[in-house]
């Protein structure tokens, strides 16, 4: 399984940060894995943002549960972030990841937990 993060580099305060993630070698409706998305900002440690199962089932970061949403398209074999009101804390490094559909996975902040990642992209938010 491979996959790849794609997205603006810059966003605006106040937008809304929207990143696709393309997702090869494997379907995303599998009941096998937990589609994630993960970030890290300058200096700090990764963050895990939420995710998305085979079923379409979604799970949010309580903190974030206001401004974030993540979707698919079967059809590309893609699942997106959209993180809305950005500011410049959410300047960071996003990645997308998936780990086994299990209690474990979810909202676990720890690299070896996930099976395969994207390569990441840099997100700056600035004026």
């Amino acid at each position: 399984v491979q996959l790849q993060e794609s997205g603006p580099g810059l966003v605006k305060p106040s937008q809304t940060l929207s990143l696709t993630c393309t997702v090869f070698g494997g379907p995303i409706t599998t009941d096998y894995y937990y589609w994630t998305w993960i970030r890290q900002p300058p200096g700090k440690g990764l963050e895990w943002m939420g995710a998305i199962a085979g079923s379409g089932s979604t799970y949010y970061k309580p903190s974030l549960k206001s401004r974030i949403s993540i979707s698919r398209d079967t059809s590309k074999n893609q699942f997106t972030l959209q993180l809305s009101t950005v500011t410049p804390e959410n300047t960071a490094m996003y990645y997308c990841a998936c780990g086994e559909a299990n209690t474990i996975t979810l909202a676990n902040n720890k690299r070896e937990v996930y099976d395969y990642w994207g390569q990441g992209t840099q997100v700056t938010v600035s004026s």
